[in-house]
């Protein structure tokens, strides 16, 4: 299918590019951007008029939970551990294969919605969660949760694995990493056959890290080590790595984690909900880590939108620091966008709007009363903008939401499923 959107005012997070420009047009040949130009003439199946309207490329959530979308708002009141042992960890011994494909679909409907195109997920029941993103047309990147809390660590490697070769050729909307839930659920024994796992297939480690303070003493505690940083080094060493949350860094810390293949996922509203703290992400940055964003699932991040993620991250660095130069818009735009494909390893193929890259692309209308007059367009999408404001989502070249209408998907009947779930498993 061809499809010609057209007067777009383009954010093509492409580095050759500037940073904004006026009036292109932009082709796309079934799922690939085959060219930006101004008036392109050619013949379409479908044109979209994209005039007075932001062309971007769709958001990429680096750390989430997918199916959680059911435990919205369990958290209120809770430390992490307490909220994930007391309450969230029994509500998911009775969850249901059928349980979790509702609960992701209702994720990846809230994506769609929201302009996010691409997540990062850590779950079970892998396979449930891929037959939904295959259903809802997402880009997803996701793995089977590993630890060994209780000894079943080998079967949930062996059980990775299984999906790594029934599922990695079968879609190109479908990666995977090696999702190490974190070192205080693994152990010295452990963590080394996950490494080895990440190894035979050439793929990221993605880990919880240093999110609160209690985890950081049980990791010293555990491992017997003074930093967890340590333990990068130790396992890690010329791994990608992604690295979640990172809240509780020294400045020593973050510039030894610097001399890693490290990037870190950035989640500020679920890190306050949980009071873990905030993130020293400038200082980051100031070392040469790459920052991308992610959400957490929504039982402590409460939502998918990476637009609130983006004004929470400016906002929250320039409070702390006292200094409103910090974090400039267009800095916290490649955060959602091109920094996350390169924590995800697809910096080759998504994160901008470049000729060739797939197309994975989001139609922002400005024309609301909170973003007039238009002063600053990168700082009214940080600031003003909310998901509520993504007009047409498109993934793989594939139209999954125009003009606000998703036309693959029954909201309905997937609210009136995921319902049923809650009631009964907390009950």
């Amino acid at each position: 299918m061809k499809i010609l959107i057209k007067n777009a005012n383009l954010i093509s997070m492409d580095s050759k590019r500037e940073k904004i420009e006026e009036g292109i047009d932009i082709l796309i040949e079934d799922k690939l951007i085959k060219k930006i130009n101004t008036d392109i003439k050619e013949n379409v199946d479908k044109v979209i008029d994209a005039t007075g309207k932001v062309v971007m490329p769709g958001l990429i959530n680096t750390h989430s939970h997918v199916p959680m979308s059911i435990f919205r708002e369990t958290v209120d009141g809770y430390i992490t551990q307490d909220w994930l042992e007391q309450k969230i960890w029994p509500m998911e011994d009775k969850l249901t294969k059928n349980d979790i494909y509702y609960a992701s679909l209702l994720s990846f409907i809230e994506m769609i919605k929201t302009g996010t195109t691409t997540i990062n997920d850590m779950y079970f029941m892998t396979e449930e969660i891929i037959k939904a993103a295959f259903e809802a047309g997402i880009r997803l990147q996701t793995t089977r949760t590993l630890m060994d809390l209780t000894g079943d660590g080998d079967v949930r490697i062996k059980e990775l694995e299984e999906l790594i070769k029934e599922y990695s050729s079968k879609d190109e909307k479908i990666t995977f990493n090696i999702g190490i839930h974190g070192f205080y659920t693994s152990n010295d024994a452990y963590i080394p056959k996950c490494v080895e796992l990440a190894k035979k297939y050439n793929l990221p480690i993605h880990i919880h890290f240093c999110e609160n303070s209690k985890e950081v003493e049980d990791i010293k505690k555990g491992y017997e080590v003074q930093s967890p940083v340590e333990l990068i080094k130790r396992y890690f060493k010329g791994m990608h790595i992604i690295l979640a949350h990172s809240v509780k860094l020294t400045q020593e810390e973050i510039i030894e984690l610097a001399k890693e293949d490290i990037y870190v996922s950035h989640c500020p509203v679920s890190n306050l909900k949980l009071g873990c703290g905030i993130a020293k992400i400038t200082n980051m940055q100031e070392n040469g880590i790459t920052v991308s964003l992610g959400t957490d699932g929504q039982g402590s991040g409460s939502n998918l939108d990476l637009f609130e993620t983006m004004k929470f991250t400016a906002l929250l660095q320039k409070g702390i620091q006292e200094n409103p130069k910090l974090l400039p818009a267009y800095e916290v735009l490649k955060m959602a966008t091109i920094n996350g494909a390169k924590a995800l390893g697809l910096e080759d193929s998504i994160g901008s709007i470049t000729e060739e890259k797939i197309a994975d692309i989001i139609i922002l209308n400005l024309e609301e009363v909170t973003t007039k007059p238009l002063n600053d367009t990168f700082a009214e999408i940080v600031y003003n903008i909310k998901g509520t404001n993504v007009e047409t989502t498109i993934i793989g070249g594939d139209i999954l939401m125009e003009n606000r209408k998703l036309r693959k998907i029954d909201e309905k009947n997937i609210y009136e499923e995921c319902n049923q779930v809650i009631y009964r498993i907390q009950n």
